[in-house]
Order: structure tokens, then sequence, then C-alpha cells
């Protein structure tokens, strides 16, 4: 009760609490030996203090990248006129003036034309003077007045080109490069080399929340090819203010949100496991359809061998892959709670460490990773045999990427972490993993 607060303080008699505690405490408490996870044999402290890139003061830098009140989690409402305002001000030596006025004029910016279903370009380029025929294109796009300059802009603004040019090389990564001179507004983000799309979301999310920008991109963990285009960034108004666009870059000074890893070549080795396969009474499918899912990626396998559900042959088979070089370790089947399924004592005597076992992933859940040494451990369970894709597909990438997959990265593949099974498969263009 006292512990639970159930009886108020000043009702508790705490004399008897300290005996009660004092005699059950051998029969509440234990001591057993426990493994101590090699990522926490760090010194550690209460952590640091950062600078919120939006508002500049200091916070726990365990809170994120951001504060939390720029998160939108203060507990006091006010008026901010930055983040409430949908109609960003313009410069004062930009003004509208009538399309009838606007022969001479140098476009502030591109003006798009859309035609339904046809196309969709800048019809006006920034810089580019309107001619006398001009005039009536600019009627037929709808436009009836267009923006015009006078005199410099000032320091204290930044054109949507400019910001675009900005955010496009701060947002790039390992692998990614800016897709050329801005359009309309944006830049694109394309990929420099074949790989693994990895997106720093906790970056990504704090330069959105910045009043007056963007940046969109394809979900993170897609195999994407070189020259591919994978993100695009802009400022929303035609000129951005400067503080404005100082925010937003701050929110990058900690990297950049995109990059593309590379995927090694890598060495696998493949046991499939069971006392049927073993046997012959089933012919074995899994070392086909593992080797058809390496090859697809650029790997290979380097031996395969078939044992039967016994721990001591697959710990031998385990260590002996290690030791003609393999460097990814593939058990299929075994992974079940059937009391015959003996593929994880048998990895663990062979050396497996850091296993996560069970994913939320359908089909697939009952997937494991870890390492033996430096190679790298998969275990797929037997679904795969039957469905076309299961939690392999996903896993598969990231450890060709050189990524370890942790606990907490599989509780965030929950979302969208359910294969539709459809009859004509378009994966990877579904939302499975996504």
């Amino acid at each position: 009760m006292w512990f639970l607060k159930e009886k108020p303080k000043q009702e508790q008699d705490s004399a008897r609490l300290r005996e009660e505690i004092g005699t059950l405490g051998p029969d509440i408490l234990s001591v057993e030996p426990i493994r101590v996870r090699r990522d926490m044999l760090v010194k550690r402290s209460k952590g640091g203090i950062a600078i919120c890139p939006m508002c500049h003061e200091a916070y726990p830098a365990v809170h994120g990248p951001m504060c939390r009140s720029c998160r939108g989690e203060s507990p006091y409402v006010k008026h901010d006129e930055d983040s409430a305002c949908v109609v960003f001000p313009v410069p004062e030596a930009v003004h509208a003036v009538p399309v009838d006025h606007a022969l001479g004029e140098q476009a502030v910016h591109d003006m798009t034309r859309i035609v339904p279903g046809e196309s969709k370009g800048a019809a006006f380029r920034k810089g580019q003077t309107f001619e006398a025929g001009d005039l009536c294109r600019l009627q037929q796009m709808g436009r009836n007045n267009v923006y015009v300059t006078e005199a410099a802009v000032g320091e204290d603004w930044v054109h949507e080109n400019d910001c675009a040019k900005a955010f496009a090389a701060a947002l790039a990564g390992d692998g990614v490069i800016p897709g050329g001179e801005p359009h309309e507004g944006k830049v694109g983000l394309k990929a420099d080399r074949d790989g693994l799309l990895c997106v720093n979301t906790d970056r990504l999310y704090s330069f959105n929340m910045a009043p007056g920008v963007m940046a969109a991109s394809r979900s993170g963990w897609t195999i994407v090819n070189k020259g591919a285009d994978i993100a695009g960034t802009r400022a929303i108004p035609l000129y951005l203010k400067r503080n404005l666009f100082e925010r937003a870059m701050a929110a990058l000074t900690d990297g950049p949100v995109f990059s593309v890893l590379p995927l090694r070549a890598a060495r696998a080795g493949v046991l499939v496991t069971g006392d049927e396969v073993f046997s012959g009474k089933i012919e074995d499918r899994f070392e086909g359809i593992i080797r058809a899912k390496l090859t697809a990626l650029g790997s290979n396998v380097n031996r395969s061998a078939i044992v039967p559900d016994d721990r001591e042959q697959i710990r031998d088979h385990v260590k002996q892959f290690i030791a003609d070089g393999c460097d990814l370790i593939i058990t299929t089947a075994g992974l079940s709670v059937d009391p015959d399924d003996v593929t994880r004592h048998g990895l663990v005597d062979a050396g497996a460490t850091d296993l996560v076992y069970g994913a939320p992933i359908l089909p697939g859940a009952m997937t494991l990773v870890g390492r033996i040494g430096e190679a790298q451990l998969l275990g797929v369970p037997a679904c795969a045999l039957f469905f076309a894709r299961t939690s392999l597909d996903l896993l598969l990438p990231r450890l060709l990427a050189g990524l370890s997959i942790t606990r907490e990265d599989l509780a965030r593949m929950g979302e969208g972490g359910m294969c539709l099974g459809c009859a004509n498969c378009s994966f990877p263009k579904c939302p499975f993993g996504k």
C-alpha cells in the first residue's frame, strides 16, 4: 500500500513500515548473474545542454533535436508572428504591378503554366524580361498582376531559389547530391550511387518545423539506384526573412538528413535446418530462395548446408562457415515455438550475441538477428517458403548496408509492417515496410 501510495503519508506507520521492509527484503529481492549489453559499457552522465535551433534557448539535449516548446509541447499559449502567419510578407522593394504595366520588367521568380492533363512547367524564368507578346500569355495563365523589383531587396531577405539551393546542400549527405539549379523554386535531391536510402527523421522533423520551409522525400529504407529522385526542398514564400532562413538552416547543423548507404557484396553462409529436409522427405527450396534474394542485392552464397534439428550440428556448421570466410550467416526455419526447433540454441552455442528474436512484421514475425564475432546473423522463418515477401526483404538490405538492427529498430517497423499479400506483388512500390 505504501509503494502504490494507496494510503496518505500522514496515516502511515513509519516504524512498522521500515520493520516490514527489513523482514521481507530477502523474499522480494533476488541476486542472479546477468550480462550487461555492450552499448551500456560506456561512461554516462546526466546529459549535455544544447541550444535549440528554433528559439536559441538552452535545453536538455536528451529531449531531442529541439526544445519541447518549439515542438509544440509548451504549456503556454503565445502569439508567434513567424509561425502563425499564413500570408508571408515581401520586401518593400518588391511590389505587384498590373500585367499591362509589366512590359520591359523582369520576372522576379519562375512562373508556372499548367495545362490540365497535358503539361506543367515554367512559362517564364526568373530574370526573364517581359515582352509585348508575353502580356497576353500571362493573362491566359490567369496572371493579372506580377511582382517586379525597383531596387535590391537587401540582406534581410533570401530569395526562394537561394533558399532551395542552400537547403538542398545542407540536407544532402553521403551518396546524395542536389539535382541541379532551382526549378519553379524547388531543388531536388538525387542518389549519387546505388544503395539504401536512409532518412534522419528527427532532423527532417526539426527542419519542417521551421516556418516557411519544407522538405519531402521517399520513404526511408528504400533501395534506390544512382540518379533516382529521392527528395525535394523549397521555401514556401517568394522571399524568406533572413531570421527564418537561419532558423531552418540551424536545424541541420548537426548533420544532413538524407544519405544513401552502399550495399556490400556479402559472402553468405546459408544453413537450412530441419529433419524432414535433411532426410530427403521434403525437397529443399529455401537455399534457392535465399540465393535469389542475395543475388538481386549484389551478394552471393559462399557456403551452404542442410542439417537436421540438432543443436550440435547447427553449431559446428555455423562455426565452419565463419572459418571459411562467411561474413553473413543466414539460417532457415527452426525458429518457431515447437520443441523440435533448436536453431536458436545452436546459434547461441556457436557464440551468437546481441540476439533479437521476434519482430512486428507479418509475415515473418519469428525472425532473428544478431552477430557472431564480426559476422552478421539473420534467422529466416519458414513462412518465407510460402510468401513472396516477408521480414527477410526488409531486414536483409539493412544488414548489407552495414547497419546493426536493435530491438528499437524492429519496434519502429510495426507501422507498415504488415504485407497485404497482393495477388500481383508490386514490392517495394507498396506500403509494406513503409
